[in-house]
Order: C-alpha cells, then structure tokens, then sequence
C-alpha cells in the first residue's frame, strides 16, 4: 500500500501517551499472570506427598542426645532442648498429609463412631483445595497442627524456602478456620532417633516462632501399604508407656489405614488406652484465634492461591480451545487450498485460474482495462513500476497519480515519455483521494489497481481479468509476492505472504467471503466501484474497506493465483512495526464499519458470518491471546514436564511446516527459506501479536490514526520471464 491520508507528521506523534501506557498495562497484566502461574506452579508442581520415606541424609552428630533419646514431642525454644511423652496409657494419635476429599472424610466418621479426638497436621495447599473438611475437623473437636504448605523436606530445604513452608502451612490454616496452631511436624520425620542434622537445623530455628515440633514414637507405616493386618500390627504397643502414633489421611490409597483405625480403636479401647489429641495429652494449647494481622495474612494466601488455581484453569481451558481453533485453521485451509488448486487446474486457458466449478467455461477476457498507479514520493521505484505494466500481453492503459510528491515522482514517469502512460497531478490528499481521481478518468470498465512500489509480470494484468468473464465477480485479488526476500526478516514476510495471505484467500475465495484485495494488486468492475462511491477514507485499510463495500454490494470477489505482483516488504522492524500496525488498525476499522453484514443475507452475509468471523478468530481474538501462551510455556517449562512441553511445540510447528510447505508448492517456491519457521516462533510472532494489541488499544481508545508511509529501497526490477524467477 503506498500514499497517505492528509498531513505529513509521523503517526505515533498523533498518539497520547494514556494510549501508549497500554504497554505499562500490558507488562504489569503478564507480570499478574507470571506471579499467578509462579504460586500455582509453586504449591501444586514444586510440593507434593509422595510418600513419608525417610530422607537420604543421616547424618546426627550435631543432634543433642536430649533429642535423640527423648519423647517425641520436642520443645527447643531459647536455646534449652525438652522434651515430653503423653502419659501411661495414652495414645496421641496423629495423621498426616491430608485433607484428602476421599479419606479424610472416611477417617473422621471412624473417629466419631469410636468417640475419640486426634491432631491433623495438615499440608497448606491441600487444606486450601478443601477448606470445607478442615473447618469440619475442627467443628468436630480435633485438632490441626502445621505440616507445611506443600510437603516439603524442611531438612535439605534453604532457610528462605523453610520459613516460606512453615508460614504458608500456618497460613494456609489461619485463613480457613481463623486459628493459629503451634504444633508442627516437619515432612519426611518419624520418630527422634532418625532426626538428622539439618532436620534438627530446622527445628531448632522454627522453635523460635513459637511452634513445638511433634515427632512420633509408634509409626503405623501406613504409608507404605502393607496391609491391613501389618498396619495393625505396627500400632501394637508395646507396653503401658504413652505413644504419639503417626497414620495418614493424605498422600494415597488410604483403605487400608481406615480399616486398621477401625479395629486398632477397638482394641485401644479394650485395653484401657486413653486416646485423644497431642494438645490434650501432654498439657498444651495447642491452637489460639488468629490475630486481625494473621487473618489478614491468611486470608490473602487464600484467596491468592484459589485465584492462580483459577487463572490456570482458564488458561488451560483457553488453550485448549487455541489449539483446536488453530488445529481447525490448518486443516480448514489446506483442504479449501486444494479444491481452489484443483478447480483451477480443471479451468483450461488464460482462465484457468478462476474458481468456477458450477458454471460452462467462458470465453478469455479481452478487453483493454486501465490501470491506476497512486503515487506519494515512489521515485525510487515507479518507473521499474510503470514499465512493468506497460510491457504486459494484455492491451491496458495507465494512469499514474501523484499525489503531492515531493521527490519528483511525476517528473521521473513524464520524461519516460512512454505511450498510454496518463500523469495526473494533485495535492496531496491521501492514497483514497488519488486512486478516486483514476477512477474518474479510467477509460476502461475493467480497473485494475496497483502500488507504486509494485512490478508486474508479462502475463500478470491478462491473468487478473479472466474471472471477469464470470458477470457475478466484481473484483479480483491477485497474488503478491515479496521481492525484497533476502535476509532472514525478508524469509520471513516471504512465508507470512504465501502462508498466511494466500492460503487464506484461497479459502475467503472458495467460501465466497473475500475480506481484502490488497493494494499492491487488484482489479474492479468501473461500474462496480462506482456504485459503492468509490474508494472510502473512513480507514486506513481503503483496500479491505472496499472489498468489503462490494461484497456488501452483491459482488462475488475471487483470488486469482496466477496473477503475481511483485512488492517490496519493510526490510526493518521498525518499517515492518508500522506497517502491519496500519494494516491491523485499518482492518479493525474496517470490520466495525461493516458489521452490519454479519445479519444480512446473500454476498453481504457470506462476508459477515464467514469474513469477519474469521478475521475476528484468527487475527484479533488469538493474537491478544498469544502473550498469555507465551507465559504459560515458560510455567511448563519450570513447574510441569519440559520434555512433554517440547513435544508439543514441536507438533505444533511440525503442523506449520506441514502447511507452509503445501502452501509453497502450491504457489511454485522453493521451499528453502521454510528453514527460518522455527525462529519466527520467538521474534516475528511475538512482534505481530504485539501489533495486533497496539492496533486494538488505539482503536479502542478511539484515536485517529495517521498514515504510516513506507520505506522505499529501490530493489525492484522489471521481471524479466514470466514466472517466479
């Protein structure tokens, strides 16, 4: 696309820095998610209970012989080290690992049949999934004691991460029940003789914070599943002293540790075993109502981590439904470019590139058409430009218009002194205004339309019009083709042009939906532009605004291969940025000023329904989607299995490269440069879909605006045989 609307001042200076602080927006909005992603990720992927084995670390000379060979529940606050057992016949009975949905609920109903009270040391993050059962153990006069937040190895783990573990446990409580417990029980722990130096490190420091550490001296071994009758067993005492017994509500298939409660109460009872809470039995209270500053604190983790669980649930579920709509595409598009390549390979001639399967064979079109050239500042390329044209097999004349140029553009094509060359001069008034003026003086009814910065082929004017012999087409988009490729930024336009713009109008051509005709190459029906009023300036997009004008007029519009156009693409960033923020802006534009058409019948509904809800899917919606894809593979690559995340990168870009090369054969190219895809995943995409949220932002904030004008670098060149070169 060349020219320009009115005014000459670069555009970004038309946009208010409240519009520009999107970005800020933007970042602070993926830093949110990251930190979501981050607690998520941390709670759920960096924890768990995957058993209570004893750590590999053995390692006791720095624990005091007090501790070693004492009772199990363990104060070392201050310094000194004490402690204490339940008294004779009586059975402290604790579970760890829980709130599990399935068992705890099963645990609890045992304990109230046998009317007996126990201590739950709950994990934070399963206490938070079920907040319902822990305020029930409650309700029902157990107790709860701190098991950290996600079943972490306090032993082995750095001090920041312990501190992290303990308060989010105690958290995690406090923002559920609105108490505060003072017993833990560090993960991975049984009974005194196997506390090792670092888990001793552990408890000596927390002891500090108030917690009174609660170890075991009959451990059920539930945890290992044993059976029934081995779990009974191990719950044996062995004599009158008192136990803390250590069984588990979490962490795994449980059936075998409800059964064995069952009969091991039975049997206590039998005995004349006292069994009740570690608070109870060795004198402490062990919980107290949490403070404002706690509840505050509790209530924030809460809610912090149902919100991430929430988050990640959404974007899984946007996912999901990304890759099937982007799954859907591919497939869409292939099978839709095959029968267009298959219908035009059964059109014989000049036509043969028309998709008209349900209509005879109609004679070539031959009647001369006039072709209008808009021009602002194309010196560097009009006369390879003008040349072109004029060396086609197909009677055309050409009207150059120059719309105010400033670096002798008219000049340039009047001393080529070449015939049925028409220079029409104006003030500047943007590109609409210039190709409104060849309209007026076309002297053909077959228009054909074409950038300044733009060659033709010998065959390319003759090819456009044969759909025209079809009375229902009232425009033609022909295929454009980079010429600038060189470079890996140039490859890379060069796959977006053939993949991405061809491959799509091939389907927009067989779903009779067309949105655009590009600038660079396009023929019309004079009358046709003529009943819409020409070419509107209500967008920046003139070419997708009238396409759709004349869809919405009954006009059949159909994509024509064999027609190449040669243009050059930005061959900077910054060129390339302000380019596809025009296009993006002006397509949005142009879609709002047409959504009418989604509710009317005929042409105009095929464009609203199909059209604009294609374009609404695969080129607004999934873009603004795209950062939040991004941040969730970096949160695959760290919290869940890289190598299962690598596969499925790799299958979507296999189905890319599936695509992209069906699309380059089938428009004839070399299928080298496909090998820079793999890279356009970690630049070029990010930048398009950064333009497409810069695009919707400025439309959104109703900013008008201006016209970004391309770089020209006079790297066009008459092409010299038909074909691709």
């Amino acid at each position: 696309m060349t020219g320009r609307n009115k005014g000459s001042r670069p555009a970004k200076s038309n946009v208010p820095a409240n519009v520009r602080a999107h970005w800020f927006v933007l970042l602070a909005t993926l830093m949110a998610l990251g930190l979501a992603l981050a607690v998520q990720g941390y709670i759920h992927h960096l924890g768990g209970v995957p058993g209570d084995s004893l750590p590999a670390d053995t390692a006791a000379g720095a624990v005091p012989t007090t501790l070693s060979h004492g009772g199990p529940v363990v104060d070392s606050r201050g310094g000194a080290v004490t402690t204490v057992s339940p008294p004779d016949r009586t059975i402290a009975l604790t579970f760890d690992d829980g709130p599990d949905p399935v068992w705890t609920p099963r645990i609890l109903d045992v304990l109230r049949e046998h009317h007996v009270h126990a201590t739950f040391f709950v994990v934070g993050s399963a206490a938070v999934d079920n907040p319902d059962l822990v305020r029930r153990i409650v309700a029902e006069g157990h107790e709860l004691g701190v098991h950290t937040l996600t079943h972490t190895d306090l032993g082995t783990a750095p001090d920041w991460r312990r501190e992290l573990e303990v308060q989010g446990g105690q958290d995690a409580i406090v923002g559920v029940t609105g108490q505060a417990a003072s017993l833990l029980r560090p993960p991975y722990t049984a009974g005194n003789g196997a506390i090792a130096n670092g888990m001793w490190s552990a408890m000596h420091g927390l002891a500090d914070e108030g917690y009174l550490t609660v170890l075991s001296s009959l451990d059920s071994e539930d945890w290992q599943t044993p059976g029934t009758k081995a779990i009974e067993a191990n719950l044996t005492p062995p004599g009158p002293q008192g136990q803390v017994v250590l069984m588990h509500d979490g962490g795994g298939d449980r059936e075998q540790t409800v059964a064995a409660l069952d009969s091991a109460l039975s049997r206590f009872a039998e005995q004349g075993y006292r069994v009740t809470t570690v608070g109870d039995a060795v004198g402490v209270a062990s919980m107290r109502p949490a403070s404002a500053i706690e509840q505050l604190r509790g209530s924030a983790l809460v809610w912090g981590i149902r919100l991430s669980d929430f988050v990640v649930w959404a974007i899984s579920l946007g996912l999901v439904a990304a890759g099937i709509v982007t799954f859907l595409r591919a497939v869409l598009v292939m099978f839709f470019a095959a029968r267009h390549s298959r219908a035009a390979r059964r059109l014989p001639g000049p036509g043969r590139g028309r998709r008209r399967v349900d209509v005879m064979v109609e004679p070539a079109v031959t009647e001369p058409a006039t072709v209008i050239v808009p021009a602002y500042n194309e010196s560097a390329g009009i006369e390879a430009a003008v040349r072109s044209i004029l060396a086609s097999t197909h009677p055309v004349e050409i009207i150059v218009v120059d719309d105010g140029s400033t670096d002798g553009t008219a000049d340039i094509v009047e001393a080529l002194g070449l015939p049925g060359v028409t220079v029409i001069r104006k003030e500047n008034g943007g590109k609409p205004s210039a190709l409104n003026a060849g309209i007026q003086a076309a002297s053909h009814d077959l228009v054909v339309m074409v950038d300044g910065d733009t060659v033709f082929e010998p065959d390319t004017v003759r090819a456009l019009l044969q759909p025209f012999a079809d009375p229902r087409v009232g425009a033609i988009s022909g295929n454009t083709k980079v010429a600038n490729r060189g470079g890996i930024l140039g490859a890379w336009q060069h796959i977006e042009y053939v993949v991405g713009f061809n491959l799509d109008r091939r389907l927009f051509d067989v779903a009779e939906c067309m949105p655009t005709v590009p600038g660079a190459i396009g023929a019309f029906r004079l009358h046709a532009l003529r009943n819409v009023g020409g070419v509107s300036d209500d967008t920046l997009a003139e070419d997708t605004d009238l396409t759709m004008a004349l869809c919405r007029d009954g006009w059949r519009v159909v994509y024509q291969e064999d027609a190449r156009a040669w243009t050059e693409a930005p061959a900077t960033l910054g060129a390339l940025w302000r380019q596809r923020y025009r296009w993006c802006y002006g397509t949005l534009q142009a879609m709002w000023k047409h959504r009418g058409a989604v509710v009317q019948g005929g042409a105009a509904g095929k464009l609203g329904r199909r059209g604009l809800g294609y374009l609404l899917v695969l080129q607004v919606l999934l873009p603004l989607f795209a950062p939040i894809v991004d941040v969730f593979a970096l949160y695959g690559l760290i919290f869940l299995d890289p190598l299962r995340i690598g596969a499925l990168w790799l299958l979507f870009l296999a189905v890319q490269l599936l695509m992209a090369a069906y699309a380059f054969r089938l428009d004839k190219e070399r299928l080298g440069p496909l090998w820079t895809l793999p890279l356009q995943q970690f630049v070029y995409r990010q930048l398009m879909y950064l333009v497409v949220i810069q695009a919707v932002v400025t439309a959104v904030a109703g900013v008008h605006l201006r016209w970004h004008r391309m770089e020209r670098y006079g790297s066009l060149r008459v092409p010299q045989t038909q074909g691709q070169g």
